[in-house]
């Protein structure tokens, strides 16, 4: 079964607080190298937190699910179609938006992803397990 997802913010957009505080840091990251922003997708979303809620549930990290899912088998699952490029980046631990998006940033794997001008779509997803430790995935995508 699919976690539920938290309702998103009000006033139409996608996504917590916190996780629109991860995609403003990573489009301002963007911009410093000329890519155009990244539009929050709701269906990316959905599987980026499911991912993270899971991770947390569950206490592993890692980007196969323990189902054996891949993390495209997590995106299609979310209803999303089409695209034709994808990626996903983890990190757990990290206690703010601001010091998940430094790690990525000063990880050459996971820069990579949120440097590639050919996305244009993300979805973020954060979550918590029991001892409050903080999941972190961003699911990428070309459409």
């Amino acid at each position: 079964p699919t976690p539920s997802a938290p309702p998103p913010a009000s006033g139409g957009t996608v996504g917590t607080a916190e996780e629109n505080e991860v995609l403003r840091l990573t489009n301002a990251e963007r911009a410093k190298g000329g890519c155009q922003p990244l539009k929050h997708d709701a269906q990316l979303r959905a599987a980026a937190f499911g991912h993270s809620d899971d991770m947390a549930k569950q206490g592993y990290f890692d980007h196969t699910s323990k189902d054996g899912r891949s993390f495209m088998d997590r995106i299609r699952a979310a209803g999303f179609s089409g695209g034709n490029a994808f990626a996903e980046n983890i990190a757990f631990g990290q206690p703010s938006p601001a010091s998940v998006v430094e790690g990525w940033m000063n990880s050459a794997g996971h820069r990579a992803n949120i440097m590639n001008c050919r996305y244009n779509l993300i979805g973020v997803g954060v979550a918590k397990n029991s001892q409050g430790r903080i999941y972190w995935t961003q699911d990428f995508a070309a459409k």
